[in-house]
């Protein structure tokens, strides 16, 4: 027969390890929402918009 003591250590080990699991499990769920990088009516000459790949060669100079 098993102690008590020994009983009670592996339960709370296996409700630890559930418990884990289902806090893991809602973070995910909870996680960042998704959302548009640029959304309506943004303005793509603004300073901080994404620039074509023409551009990208341009700004990026010659790499050695």
């Amino acid at each position: 027969m098993v102690s008590s003591t020994r009983q009670t250590e592996r339960r709370r080990a296996i409700n630890t390890r559930r418990a884990g699991r289902a806090q893991s499990k809602a973070r995910t769920r909870a996680g960042t929402p998704v959302f548009p990088l640029h959304p309506e009516g943004y303005d793509p000459n603004a300073p901080d918009a994404k620039k074509s790949a023409p551009d990208q060669k341009k700004a990026g100079g010659a790499k050695r």
